[in-house]
């Protein structure tokens, strides 16, 4: 009966996401909200949130003329939203319109979570909502971002940054990944992957990892980690070590950190660890209640390491993403 009773509470009030689109907004980021929160979903068996799309004014012209949005709501579709998408747009140091700014405040006193791509979180910081806030921007706007809104604690060199009721991410396809941590932080791993899996996309790249990488792809098809990555995703429930994957690379540790720098942004330690994290997150939702079974199969070791690398890493214990995430949750 639980679970009937939740269900039905999803069908008729599924959480709603309501994106504002406002003149030379770039259609990229538009694109990627409306493919993670707004596609049906058939094969998870429900609609993950209820999506909408609204502009100050009846026709609006996205960046550089590209095209003209017509036939969305209004402004008054925000009164409405528990997420909302603020604008964003190129031109970064064109004032946003003040309906717009407004409706971002409202959103915000009435504890709407507000997420910005891009230069999204300009709008943000024009409505007055970030100072003393962590955020982050595409690197390119960094120095001006700073400058214009020094109150803010702008974080250069991520991803993403989840900092509660507000998120923002870097350029192009860090919206993504912000999208896809978002429906990891509402609907848990599984459903996550699921959607990636939709997307052909990484299911997970953390926050922090940097918003670019040395070399995208590898001048030697040798040099690509990819059969290195998936091998230790097979084996996270042995002793996989930094030493280990340098090992079975044939290259010194200190050169497989490198390459981890290059290709993915991030440290082999970092990566090992949010992979392990992960597939805690999965074993958890399938019903995994045992939570020394659960750090013996992910690599973690001990339930209490687990404890302080789920809390850390997803912000929430084994017990409360159970809870959250796990079958009897609905």
């Amino acid at each position: 009966m639980p679970q009937e009773s939740s269900h039905a509470v999803r069908e008729t009030a599924p959480h709603r996401v309501v994106v504002i689109v406002d003149e030379n907004s770039n259609p990229f980021e538009l694109g990627c909200a409306t493919e993670i929160f707004g596609l049906r979903r058939p094969e998870i068996g429900h609609d993950l949130y209820d999506f909408r799309l609204c502009s100050p004014a009846p026709r609006t012209l996205m960046r550089d003329g590209f095209f003209t949005l017509t036939g969305v709501e209004d402004l008054e579709a925000t009164r409405s939203a528990d997420t909302l998408v603020v604008p964003n747009r190129p031109d970064v140091g064109t004032p946003r319109r003040p309906a717009v700014l407004d409706a971002v405040r409202r959103a915000h006193e009435r504890g709407a979570r507000l997420v910005g791509f891009c230069s999204g979180a300009f709008t943000l910081a024009e409505a007055g909502i970030l100072d003393g806030r962590r955020a982050t921007a595409h690197w390119q706007w960094a120095d001006a971002f700073r400058a214009r809104f020094p109150a803010v604690r702008f974080e250069r060199d991520v991803l993403f940054v989840d900092d509660g009721d507000i998120l923002t991410a870097a350029g192009s396809a860090a919206a993504l990944d912000l999208g896809l941590h978002i429906v990891r932080r509402d609907h848990g791993a599984e459903i996550a992957n699921s959607v990636s899996r939709r997307l052909v996309f990484a299911a997970h790249r953390d926050g922090g990892q940097q918003q670019f990488v040395e070399r995208p792809l590898p001048d030697l098809p040798d040099e690509s980690l990819a059969p290195l990555l998936a091998w230790a995703q097979e084996h996270l429930d042995s002793a996989v070590t930094v030493s280990g994957l340098a090992a079975r690379a044939a290259v010194s540790p200190a050169t497989l950190h490198r390459r981890f720098r290059a290709q993915l942004g991030t440290t082999p330690l970092a990566w090992l660890t949010g992979e392990r994290i992960a597939l805690a997150c999965r074993l958890i939702e399938r019903g995994e209640s045992r939570f020394d079974v659960v750090a013996r199969r992910t690599g973690l070791g001990t339930a209490a390491n687990l404890r302080a690398l789920m809390r850390r890493g997803t912000g929430l214990s084994p017990s409360a993403y159970r809870a959250r995430f796990g079958p009897a949750s609905g």
